[in-house]
């Protein structure tokens, strides 16, 4: 239940990108070639950046940003990433450092880009670092959630995983240094409580989830609760392949009629080559709950929901109805390296809803030309079908050269700023620069 978890982790001890995307809240999670247990990863990117409004009012910032990095890889029970992007401004104010990107106390948590304790075989592991593409467990709550969606809001998220005879458990926190969102689930092995410790764990199980969103950081946000109960059967079980069926009920506690169920499948394939995983759900949506509530679009939608209420999504009207949602995730590798580092690695969640909306997000990674070449695209679409619908996405592109220890690179992209008014500015930036690095 917990191997996903851990290559997680190494997901953000190792950015393929470097955590190189250089707007604010930029994703890092595409993986690196790997160093070796007790080796040390060193870098240091030198970049100019521009934010540029896409609406009148504004004017455009220039910075030259520098992005240094450093990684200890202590083997399966411990690694550890620091660094973060330091933007100092090029024209009015040159010099100063941008001070959206400091000006809280949850803003110190971007040092920490990934500090890891445990391994997938201890009964006791922590995760520190920022959350990218996070689900918890049974993900009916929090689906492929983002704690740096919010341009100008860079916290340290933190999960933990214990495991004590039947009980297996993840709890989290979005952020370290703040009262934000917070929640656990608490997963029950039936066929170990029946029939004591099975050959195959985790075939049948229980599990309740609960969330909390206590909204007073990253900006204030009313706050909300959510609960899930689940069931999962693994019913088919061959080498190299697992299919399962699931089925489930949730709420808004404290909210009469808020209610949703779900029932769906779901496939793993793992080979030397090949990392597959699937999902297919039929869901049903009441009184304003839905499941993926904490999803990709949540740190924006906290404050305005996509549509045209201008409500935060705790207060947005959310129609009654059916949904039917599917997500893929592909790892592949023509080496048979059987590392993080592929070729392809593909990311995609998808749901519409039968009132006419239609929600996707995903992200696509390939390395071609012996590794020197690594493209990056991301895009997200909330609210598509409706008026008022959300659109986001970024690109970047980067080629390593002379032996790969020195690397150009370009990204751009879309972005939503929250304003104190509750509101969501619209902006765009691009970045080119050089780095280097002991990676090859």
């Amino acid at each position: 239940m917990g191997s996903r978890w851990w290559a997680v982790l190494w997901l953000g001890l190792f950015p393929m990108r470097g955590a190189a995307t250089a707007s604010p809240g930029s994703d890092a999670s595409a993986p690196s070639e790997p160093t070796r247990s007790g080796s040390s990863l060193a870098r240091l990117e030198v970049t100019t950046l521009a934010l540029l409004p896409r609406s009148g009012g504004d004017e455009a910032e220039g910075f030259v940003q520098l992005e240094p990095t450093l990684i200890l890889d202590g083997g399966p029970e411990f690694g550890l990433n620091l660094g973060a992007p330091v933007r100092l401004r090029a024209w009015d104010g040159a010099g100063s450092v941008r001070r959206e990107d400091w000006d809280s106390l949850s803003d110190w948590g971007q040092l920490v880009r990934g500090l890891k304790l445990g391994s997938n075989s201890a009964p006791v592991g922590i995760w520190f670092g920022a959350l990218e593409s996070y689900s918890l467990l049974s993900a009916h709550l929090v689906r492929r959630y983002s704690n740096r969606s919010n341009p100008d809001y860079h916290p340290a998220g933190v999960f933990l995983t214990a495991t004590l005879g039947p009980l297996y458990t993840q709890a989290f926190a979005s952020d370290v240094l703040g009262a934000r969102l917070m929640g656990a689930e608490v997963a029950l092995d039936v066929q170990h409580v029946l029939f004591d410790l099975p050959r195959e764990p985790g075939r049948y199980t229980l599990a309740f989830s609960t969330v909390h969103d206590w909204g007073r950081a990253g900006g204030r946000a009313p706050a909300v609760t959510l609960a899930h109960l689940d069931g999962t059967a693994v019913v088919v079980v061959r080498p190299g392949f697992e299919a399962h069926l699931l089925a489930g009920w949730g709420g808004r506690p404290g909210e009469s009629g808020a209610w949703g169920a779900v029932v769906g499948a779901g496939a793993d394939a793992l080979t030397p080559t090949l990392d597959l995983r699937l999902r297919l759900e039929m869901r049903r949506q009441h009184g304003g709950f839905r499941q993926g509530y904490f999803g990709p679009d949540y740190e924006l939608a906290r404050f305005r929901a996509a549509g045209l209420e201008g409500f935060p999504l705790a207060k947005a009207l959310f129609p009654d109805g059916y949904s039917a949602y599917g997500e893929v995730e592909v790892g592949w590798d023509a080496s048979r390296y059987g590392g993080l580092s592929r070729h392809l690695k593909l990311s995609l969640g998808a749901e519409a809803f039968s009132w006419g909306r239609f929600d996707v997000d995903g992200r696509v990674a390939v390395q071609l030309f012996a590794r020197s070449l690594e493209v990056a695209v991301k895009g997200l679409g909330a609210g598509m079908g409706q008026p008022g619908a959300r659109y986001l996405g970024s690109a970047e592109v980067r080629w390593r050269f002379l032996g790969g220890k020195l690397y150009a690179m370009g990204t751009g992209g879309t972005l939503l700023f929250p304003t104190p008014e509750g509101t969501l500015r619209p902006g765009a930036f691009a970045s080119v620069g050089l780095g280097v690095d002991n990676a090859r």
